[in-house]
């Protein structure tokens, strides 16, 4: 975990083992529900022959309710590090299983901050609506 703690409702999201177009799939889910230092718009760039990670930091203190999250579109798994208060990282792991298939990796509790490790996939088409 961080040596320095997120404000309370800030959550930080760190994306590996996947292509720059999948990062930005999940960071416009993400986006579409929570304030964030990223843009939905953002253009991802991988560095040619280099693994390549991606962070966004998401504020989860005003996020909508109401907001109807698309099923996310992945062309393989995602790996995925979220840190931040326990509810904080609750409510975005609640958005990430809206639009994705969700497998928890692993997870580390600190005195006032959890980190979890996640694998996100594409929802099958057969569960999510899709024709």
């Amino acid at each position: 975990m961080s040596a320095h703690p997120l404000p309370g409702s800030q959550v930080q999201v760190v994306l590996s083992d996947c292509s720059a177009a999948d990062a930005g799939h999940l960071f416009a889910v993400l986006c579409g529900r929570f304030a964030s230092d990223r843009c939905a718009d953002d253009e991802i760039r991988e560095a040619e022959g280099h693994p390549t990670m991606w962070t966004g930091t998401f504020d989860t203190e005003d996020a909508p309710e109401d907001v109807v999250v698309p099923t996310g579109r992945l062309s393989g798994s995602v790996t995925a590090e979220v840190q931040g208060t326990p509810h904080a990282v609750q409510l975005v792991r609640a958005t990430l299983r809206e639009a994705f298939t969700v497998f928890e990796l692993g997870e580390d509790a600190g005195d006032q901050e959890v980190q979890v490790q996640l694998r996100l996939e594409a929802v099958p088409a057969h569960q999510s609506g899709a024709v």
